[in-house]
């Protein structure tokens, strides 16, 4: 399945408490559990004025059904190419 990473612009993101963002979290649960379709949430990133979300998805057009339906934006939906990390060096 694909995987996409999501740019959404929230403000004042990074000033979000840990009760904001667990009722975030739990939406995102909800909806995804009512998409009908596979779908799966691997983790988000908080910085600053944005939130990056790391999703699997069979398209573009599902990960922003998620996002209408969570009330959540997203701005730029982009299916991820490649991982690399410290380990792509081999070793």
């Amino acid at each position: 399945m694909p995987t996409f990473i999501i740019e959404r612009e929230i403000a004042g993101a990074d000033r979000l408490s840990a009760n904001e963002l667990k009722e975030i979290s739990a939406r995102s649960n909800e909806v995804v559990a009512g998409l009908g379709v596979p779908y799966k949430w691997l983790t988000s990133y908080v910085a600053g004025d944005k939130i990056y979300c790391v999703h699997e998805a069979e398209s573009a057009e599902i990960i922003e059904r998620h996002a209408r339906e969570g009330g959540f934006p997203a701005n730029k939906v982009t299916e991820i190419a490649a991982f690399i990390g410290p380990q792509t060096a081999g070793a």
